[in-house]
């Protein structure tokens, strides 16, 4: 586990695609219990670690995961993340089918289907049905694939790799949304970059970048940045 972020309040961690946030049906030991034992261990706390889950990343996907460490900052950052004020989550992903124009707005309506776990554009009128707008733009290209920056202006189930599936650029490994092939480590390659967000106590301005995964491609498409 690499610690990105550290203090009194908060700690944020970088995921891997084999981690799940929060315990589920599966029964691995989700990253939460893993934040704990930490902080147990670091600070030689007695008796249960208070750790609060403020939002999630699909399990598949890596990133940066941002936890509170108090319930101060579990309540406000819970309100920061509904109203999605003074808080902004920046995703990378690559794609091996580049999107119709080097950048563009998206936006659709999504409807979850409970027992296949995944989401579909509908039409606006369908019921459930869930509006969903996120903002791209190419950053980087290889000979075979493209790297999008993500900036999502809602935040529904599978958005990112439904809405990209959605215009012919589903996320590279994602056989779920499309993709052709399934990456060697059984992730996708969506990652969530970075997360700008107001201190909830100290009010102070914070950015906190998770690197890239360790992989040839990944490296290759960072140094292309634009």
């Amino acid at each position: 586990m690499k610690v990105l972020y550290e203090d009194n309040h908060i700690i944020a961690v970088s995921k891997t695609c084999h981690e799940i946030v929060q315990g589920d049906k599966t029964g691995d030991m989700p990253l939460s219990e893993t934040v704990k034992a930490y902080i147990k261990e670091k600070y030689q706390k007695p008796g249960e670690v208070f750790l609060g889950v403020t939002h999630r990343l699909d399990r598949p996907t890596t990133g940066v995961v941002l936890f509170a460490r108090t319930s101060k900052a579990l309540s406000r950052l819970n309100e920061m993340f509904k109203s999605h004020e003074k808080i902004k989550k920046t995703y990378w992903a690559i794609v091996q089918s580049p999107p119709p124009t080097p950048q563009g707005r998206l936006e659709n309506y999504l409807w979850r289907n409970q027992k296949q776990n995944k989401s579909f554009v509908v039409k606006p009128d369908s019921k459930d049905a869930k509006h969903a707008v996120l903002s791209y733009k190419t950053i980087a290209q290889s000979e075979r694939y493209t790297l999008l920056e993500i900036n999502l202006e809602t935040g529904r189930h599978h958005q990112i790799r439904c809405q990209l599936s959605a215009i012919g650029s589903p996320i590279k490994g994602d056989l779920k949304y499309g993709a052709k092939r399934s990456n060697p480590d059984g992730g996708i390659s969506l990652h969530a970059r970075k997360i700008e967000f107001i201190h909830p106590v100290s009010k102070v301005s914070i950015s906190i970048i998770a690197p890239v995964p360790d992989d040839t491609l990944w490296r290759e498409l960072e140094l292309n940045c634009k």
